[in-house]
Order: C-alpha cells, then sequence, then structure tokens
C-alpha cells in the first residue's frame, strides 16, 4: 500500500477565518451544529464569511437568532438561518432531518459536552455519548439521501 503524508499549512493558532481565506463557498450549503457559542460561532462566521449559506443548528433558538444577526452584520451575508436541533433528543434529530430541503455541501459537527454529570436521555442512552456521538451520526446520511432523492444525484 502506497502512503502519502497529508501537508497542511495550518496548525494550532490557525483561526477559521485564515483557513477559509481565498476559498469562494457561494451557491454552498452549511449546517453548524452547536454554533450559538465558541467555536461554533467562529466556524459559522468564517463559512458566512466566505459566502456560504449557512444554518446554525442550536438548542436554544433565541441565542441562535442573535448570533445569525451579528454574523450577517459582520459579514455582510444575509443567508445566515437558525434551526432548532437537540442532539440529545432522537425526535429533535429526526424533526431536523425532516425539515432539511436542498443541496448540503458542508457540516460541521461542533456541538457537544463534557464533563457533564451522569444523565440519561430519553431513550436511556448516557448524555454525553448520546449527545457528542449518536445525535451527530444521523444527520450526514439523512442529509444527503434527501439531497439525492431531491436532485437525483449525490454531488
Amino acid at each position: 500500500m502506497d502512503s502519502h503524508r497529508v501537508t497542511t499549512p495550518f496548525g494550532a493558532t490557525s483561526t477559521a477565518m485564515e483557513v477559509v481565506e481565498g476559498v469562494d463557498l457561494s451557491g454552498r450549503r452549511a449546517i453548524v451544529t452547536g454554533a450559538s457559542s465558541g467555536i461554533g460561532i467562529e466556524t459559522a462566521s468564517a463559512l458566512a464569511h466566505a459566502g456560504a449559506d449557512v444554518v446554525l443548528a442550536v438548542r436554544n433558538i433565541d441565542a441562535g437568532h442573535r448570533v445569525a444577526n451579528d454574523i450577517a452584520a459582520r459579514t455582510g451575508n444575509d443567508r445566515v438561518g437558525v434551526a432548532s436541533l437537540d442532539l440529545a433528543e432522537q425526535a429533535s434529530v429526526r424533526a431536523f432531518v425532516q425539515a432539511w430541503e436542498g443541496p448540503l455541501h458542508v457540516l460541521v459537527n461542533n456541538a457537544g459536552i463534557m464533563a457533564s454529570p451522569l444523565g440519561r436521555t430519553a431513550e436511556g442512552w448516557e448524555m454525553q455519548f448520546a449527545t457528542n456521538h449518536l445525535g451527530h451520526s444521523p444527520l450526514p446520511p439523512a442529509c444527503t439521501r434527501r439531497w439525492v432523492r431531491l436532485t437525483g444525484r449525490a454531488s
């Protein structure tokens, strides 16, 4: 097997804006989970700055709208939307997937919880595992399947 080392000019101190510099994402659609705080805001901002239509998939809709308005004002991109998504609730994940229409080009699985006290979801799953892993796992296949059904192609 031939192996090739992948190299990148980016490192631990690189910013999201540096990564998208010179990239045109016009006409591309992105979802960023957990985009109402921290790294999610910066990632969504960089994608919007590069011209993408960005959906902030968040638990707190009010915070999501505040962030979306701020991103639109800072980037000049008014194609920043908000959708409800609680990754710990499978019903919320299903509703999000069912509501998604059109193509999906970029999915950033950013949301997560850490070092939380032991808790369980409605399904009985451990909360951190359910949120960080099980909640995200249906998004790529479900959203791209909807895209394939709607457009008749996968690329």
